[in-house]
């Protein structure tokens, strides 16, 4: 078997509006326009990514929580329909979607020997959460390849910052061994927002783009500082400052997709590409393409915990 690898990440948000704003034929619910920004984001993360096929997505979301370990999509199929808990009238969701199950038990495995729980989700009445849905499809809205999804584990919260990224490092490095025995070509989905105090009300009409803007300025500035590390390659600067980017801008970074991502993408000190950036209900979201390392180096616990 050919040895696998990462074809490239994704900082990959997920607020639903966005795949309401499209109206794709799986969403119930029907809109004019809207956060146009990020919509043409995504489309041009996807005209790049054409040039990289891939065959598979994995994709870490922190809107499937798990306090004891990490858990890993790994049923072969999964049938349903997804309804946003706090925007059900904009995200009414009925997904069909298939499991590289194979690939999902590398990486329990991988994460297992790494020191860290990992547990195969293999009920195919799992409903699969909105975090997963809008970034898979907002990136492949076709669905015609499998994904992988791993849940975010609560050590963020439960301990501290530092102490889930680093886990976090050793679930990418997982991540990427079991990529790489299994002979994959994956496409890494970070799916979250970067700053995130968001609006508690909004307009009669969502679309209404005139209400929509970054909730304060002190959360654009920390955006558009993380969006200068990108542009520069400076990943592993992205991650040491993760802590302080969390506190001060209350970021969805904290659950640790971001840091997976980079970690799995063998940290890359090449400039990544940022393909938008715009906000929704105050939160401040950016579609970023990040290349892989040329020379995994790892870290210094060596992915072990």
């Amino acid at each position: 078997m050919n040895r696998g690898r990462i074809v490239a990440g994704a900082l990959a948000p997920h607020p639903p509006h966005l795949v309401y704003a499209e109206n794709p034929p799986q969403n119930e619910p029907r809109a004019e326009c809207g956060w146009e920004e990020l919509r043409w984001a995504y489309e041009r993360l996807r005209l790049s990514l054409a040039t990289k096929p891939f065959d598979v997505i994995l994709v870490h979301t922190p809107h499937w929580r798990t306090s004891r370990g990490h858990h890993v999509l790994a049923s072969p199929h999964f049938k349903g329909l997804s309804v946003d808990p706090v925007f059900p009238h904009l995200f009414r969701y009925t997904y069909d979607l298939r499991v590289d199950v194979e690939l999902a038990h590398a990486i329990v495995e991988e994460t297992r020997a790494a020191g860290l729980e990992a547990v195969p989700m293999c009920n195919p009445d799992f409903r699969i959460d909105y975090g997963t849905l809008v970034s898979c499809h907002m990136t492949r809205p076709q669905w015609d390849i499998p994904i992988v999804a791993i849940s975010s584990n609560t050590a963020h919260d439960d301990l501290s910052v530092e102490v889930g990224d680093a886990r976090m490092k050793a679930l990418g490095d997982a991540t990427r061994r079991a990529v790489e025995a299994t002979g994959r070509k994956a496409l890494l989905l970070a799916s979250c927002s970067l700053s995130h105090r968001h609006f508690t009300q909004e307009p009669a009409l969502p679309e209404d783009m005139t209400h929509e803007h970054i909730y304060n300025y002190n959360q654009y500035l920390w955006d558009m500082r993380m969006l200068s590390l990108f542009r520069q390659g400076r990943t592993r600067q992205i991650v040491d400052e993760a802590p302080d980017f969390v506190e001060q801008a209350v970021s969805e970074t904290r659950a640790g997709s971001l840091t997976w991502m980079l970690a799995a993408a063998g940290f890359p000190d090449e400039p990544c590409t940022v393909h938008g950036y715009g906000s929704v209900i105050g939160t401040g979201n950016a579609v970023v393409e990040v290349p892989p390392a040329r020379v995994h180096s790892g870290d210094a616990c060596d992915g072990k915990l």
